[in-house]
């Protein structure tokens, strides 16, 4: 009889947790949702009802004012191509050479291993904006400025990434395995393509959604480096309208722009998540 009082208190604590656990987490994800609902309205709003303070109820000049923004002064839609451009090899080079660096750190033995690994983990301490003037001074050297380039390349040396690709080799990529494969004749290169990539899906998701959104929502360096208007990405465009002439400045528009600017990010997003479900999934059923 006690024991089945305990077990009933028992069930009763863990419901009570998870009602609360609930709650929060309806609240959280309210907090977290409604400035992209207050964004999607005013999108459907006029220059002349935003000024009229704000409603929860949508207006129908969504199409008016996306077509605004896409026909007017600025090239918002070759402004979304070049931040695709910059954002999917940002995020593919990123992610690659990270988890090639980490898989060097986590798989061999050499002289300074932990002195490089220190000296990576340092330079997460650096700010871009004190690199920038040597940044900027280099690529003119270099004849790069107003180029794509110097947007993409120094993606491959990204330190948080690799210090969390090595942090999840640490817990997914037993060196057993690694040996097993080079007694079974393969190279370092396939061992690399073929078992390690393939185990490190989920990390590399996770990074990939972090390097896009990053590089996708970057201002600062791409505005110091680009300054043909068609080479702009959106940040810079959209920036841009927000600066204009009182005259020709229309919050309608601004806010469609914006809008329309999210959805590669939500696309990105849905088209990464199964993999780091997935990869959640397979960890819990491994512990």
């Amino acid at each position: 009889m006690q024991v089945n009082m305990v077990e009933e208190k028992q069930k009763g604590g863990v419901k009570a947790r998870r009602a609360v656990a609930y709650v929060v987490l309806t609240i959280a994800c309210i907090f977290c949702l409604i400035w992209f609902y207050i964004l999607l309205i005013n999108a459907t709003r006029s220059k002349g009802e935003l000024t009229k303070g704000f409603t929860p109820i949508p207006s129908v000049h969504l199409f008016e004012n996306l077509k605004n923004a896409l026909t007017g002064t600025q090239p918002i839609l070759r402004g979304m191509i070049n931040s695709l451009i910059v954002s999917v090899s940002t995020a593919a080079l990123s992610v690659y050479f990270s988890a090639m660096t980490a898989y060097a750190i986590h798989a061999y033995e050499f002289k300074l291993k932990k002195a490089i690994f220190t000296m990576i983990l340092a330079i997460m301490m650096i700010p871009t904006q004190v690199t920038a003037l040597g940044f900027l001074q280099l690529i003119d050297k270099m004849h790069l400025m107003d180029n794509f380039i110097p947007l993409i390349v120094p993606s491959i040396a990204a330190p948080i990434v690799f210090f969390y690709m090595k942090q999840y080799m640490e817990s997914a990529l037993p060196i057993e395995l690694l040996e097993a494969a080079r007694i079974d004749g393969a190279g370092e290169v396939r061992i690399f393509n073929t078992i390690v990539l393939p185990l490190m899906v989920p990390a590399m998701a996770v990074q990939a959604i972090f390097s896009f959104v990053a590089s996708w929502n970057n201002y600062f360096t791409p505005n110091l480096v680009i300054s043909t208007d068609t080479k702009k990405t959106l940040p810079i465009l959209i920036a841009q309208l927000r600066g204009a002439d009182f005259l020709k400045f229309d919050m309608g528009v601004v806010y469609a722009t914006i809008a329309f600017s999210i959805f590669p990010v939500i696309v990105v997003y849905l088209i990464l998540s199964k993999y780091i479900v997935g990869g959640l999934a397979a960890g819990s059923v491994k512990g």
